[in-house]
């Protein structure tokens, strides 16, 4: 008898669990990629780095495009930049901050066309509203 919160049976597809173990990537790689997403699911740096689909911007339009203080700003960048997320320029006394490559792009590009094209719902935040 099957159980709603376990299976009666260990392994259904030996080969096929074993084709995906061997693909697997290591834990550490797994970590790196959980904080990355981690990094964009803060709704306030998500809101920067979709600023910066548009190129390069400074810490003063950054909290003027996303409506946060320059202070909460370059602490987010501070982060998005220690994780390789955005990179800096510097002219002078300024810095322009930039996606760091076309992988950042990539992902921000996909979720924010997954989220125009299903409508989601989200039991967590029933009652939130």
């Amino acid at each position: 008898m099957l159980t709603l919160d376990g299976c009666a049976v260990r392994v259904v597809d030996a080969d096929r669990v074993a084709l995906v173990h061997e693909r697997m990537p290591p834990a550490e790689d797994l970590a790196d990629t959980a904080d990355v997403f981690g990094l964009l699911s803060d709704q306030n740096r998500l809101r920067l780095l979709v600023a910066l689909l548009d190129g390069e911007l400074c810490v003063c339009d950054l909290a003027a495009v996303t409506g946060q203080s320059e202070s909460a700003v370059s602490h987010a960048l501070r982060l998005l930049r220690a994780h390789r997320i955005v990179a800096a320029r510097r002219s002078g006394r300024m810095a322009y901050y930039r996606l760091e490559d076309p992988h950042v792009r990539m992902l921000l590009d996909l979720a924010l066309a997954h989220t125009e094209h299903t409508e989601a719902i989200h039991p967590e935040r029933e009652g939130n509203a």
